[in-house]
């Protein structure tokens, strides 16, 4: 099947720094499975420019796809472009299917359906088999009540399929890196960069969070075989800024140890890793922060959320004022940048 994936131009949450974009590492994950299951698959970045929204379909009709793939990068102001640019497609490319992914979508499903009769299928929850499974329905035209993990229309109304499985091999599933050209993405600088994840979801329950229902438990990658792909990006491709989508990397310290030792093992110089992950992770390995530093780690975010102790409690983020402040003071020691996230919050 002939398939284009659209990351659509997103002003609200895209950089607009000249040569500060990042490649759409979630639709590259879709790639990459489709490529291997026999599809001719594209992507149009609508970020890279950006392209006006005029352009971009232009491209699409231009393509000719059999299935258009949109997605966004998990924010809800995204969605409106998407609903505008699918709209102007299915006017010009009446017999595409397409198909909507993505956190939006996932949790709002029946209401897009309802509103947005030009989307045919939404994906909900991760996509890399769901996907793979829905277009090799599609090809076949059997009937989509079979393929887990996506929502549609049956006679004017929206029905959901069971959900998918969790993956538990995310090694199983790679990265499809050949969709884009490396040159064209940096990030920190200008620096030649992708988004990559080593581990996905969070165990623990801060309500404010609107991934813990998307990605379900946490779950990593072979630390040993991540290592090797960041060292291919870097030597092939001359990646030298690898930023981490991971919610919450540092779970399990043994698990991250391995992969700071494995990138040491690999030998990078120049190479940095930024990525977010929790102050109190940070306090925990204060003993070990050295270990990070030389893997390549440069920057944390960290999500201190607030220095008054009842809020906290109020968010249920776990933490404690006195791990944020041990945490910053030893990331400084060995030199690791912190950044702090906060979150505004109302008893009310």
């Amino acid at each position: 099947m002939r398939i284009l994936i659209l990351n659509p131009p997103h002003p609200s949450i895209g950089s607009r720094i000249p040569k500060e974009q990042l490649p759409p590492l979630g639709l590259l994950s879709i790639g990459g499975p489709l490529i291997d299951a026999g599809h001719d698959v594209a992507l149009l970045d609508g970020e890279i420019g950006p392209l006006s929204h005029d352009e971009v379909v232009r491209r699409v009709v231009a393509h000719r796809p059999e299935a258009l793939l949109a997605g966004h990068s998990g924010s809800t102001s995204a969605h409106p472009i998407v609903v505008e640019l699918t709209r102007k497609v299915r006017a010009l490319l009446p017999d595409v299917h397409i198909v909507y992914g993505g956190v939006f979508p996932t949790y709002h499903f029946r209401e897009v359906l309802a509103a947005e009769p030009q989307i045919d299928v939404i994906v909900r929850g991760e996509g890399e088999a769901t996907a793979t499974r829905l277009m090799a329905a599609l090809e076949r035209g059997d009937d989509l009540a079979g393929v887990d993990g996506i929502a549609y229309r049956v006679n004017g109304h929206v029905v959901a399929t069971n959900d998918a499985a969790m993956i538990e091999d995310l090694d199983g599933y790679r990265v499809g890196w050949e969709l884009i050209d490396h040159a064209r993405y940096g990030y920190y600088g200008g620096k030649r960069a992708v988004v990559m994840q080593f581990s996905r979801g969070c165990p623990h329950k801060c309500n404010y969070c609107g991934q813990r229902g998307f990605w379900g438990r946490w779950r990593h990658r072979d630390p040993v075989k991540f290592a090797k792909e960041i060292a291919r990006l870097h030597r092939e491709h001359g990646v030298t800024l690898f930023n981490l989508a991971d919610e919450n990397p540092t779970v399990n310290p043994r698990v991250w140890r391995q992969l700071c030792e494995a990138l040491i093992a690999e030998n990078l110089p120049g190479i940095s890793i930024i990525g977010s992950t929790r102050a109190d992770d940070i306090a925990r390995d204060r003993d070990w922060l050295d270990v990070y530093r030389k893997a390549g780690i440069e920057r944390f975010l960290l999500g201190i959320e607030n220095t008054d102790e009842a809020t906290l409690q109020l968010v249920r983020k776990g933490g404690t004022v006195k791990s944020d402040r041990e945490a910053i003071v030893a990331m400084r020691k060995v030199g690791i940048l912190s950044l702090a996230t906060w979150v505004a919050a109302s008893k009310t």
